[in-house]
């Protein structure tokens, strides 16, 4: 069964919906209980950082994830839920975000004949060896919607990257966690590839 963590943050629902297509249990829940009952576990989200990190905080969810993540449940962060995961942002100055993984969360510099926030579909450029781009083409195209992105501090957990006014750290791993910059749940079938990559990946892989 997959957990997706309710925490008021939006786009919860696309990414059940694309899981159901997959043919994979899923249950929506903010109860600690049954998110660490959970073998693997999704931080879907859109929104802001400060926002969120209040609502993880106010539902007592910290600890619950800090708590899967020490006991090698694959966890994956989609777009607001991989900002989550680092320290920082610059949306939200002075506030700490999970820390799970080294890096910050900068806004996307201005760049001419480019739109802030990035929106729509751009091409991946895979390197590192990702487990969850088992399967997918380089130069796949996938969807974003985001105005800030990930300055990763550890070059290596860099699965995906793509171009946007600046190098764009698109998709991280390290260990049992993951996390994507972009929606696999809506960029098609490489999307649903990703997906089903992770909900095959077993525990403490």
């Amino acid at each position: 069964m997959i957990g997706i963590i309710d925490y008021d943050a939006g786009n919860i629902k696309s990414v059940e919906k694309a899981l159901y297509f997959l043919g994979e249990e899923t249950v929506v829940s903010r109860d600690p209980e049954v998110l660490l009952k959970a073998d693997k576990v999704i931080l879907p989200g859109v929104g802001s950082f400060g926002e969120a990190m209040e609502h993880l905080h106010s539902y007592g969810l910290v600890s619950v994830i800090q708590e899967m993540i020490n006991r090698d449940t694959p966890f994956l962060g989609i777009c607001l839920g991989l900002q989550l995961l680092f320290e920082s942002s610059e949306e939200a100055p002075g506030v700490e975000g999970l820390g799970i993984l080294k890096g910050k969360i900068v806004k996307i510099p201005p760049s001419p004949g480019l739109k802030i926030p990035h929106m729509g579909w751009n091409s991946l450029h895979l390197q590192n060896n990702g487990r969850l781009f088992q399967g997918i083409p380089e130069e796949t195209y996938v969807y974003f919607v985001h105005s800030y992105y990930l300055r990763a501090e550890e070059p290596e957990i860099v699965k995906a990257v793509a171009d946007y006014s600046t190098c764009i750290h698109a998709s991280v791993e390290k260990g049992n966690v993951f996390a994507c910059q972009f929606h696999p749940e809506k960029s098609s079938r490489y999307g649903l590839k990703i997906l089903e990559n992770f909900a095959k990946l077993e525990e403490g892989c």
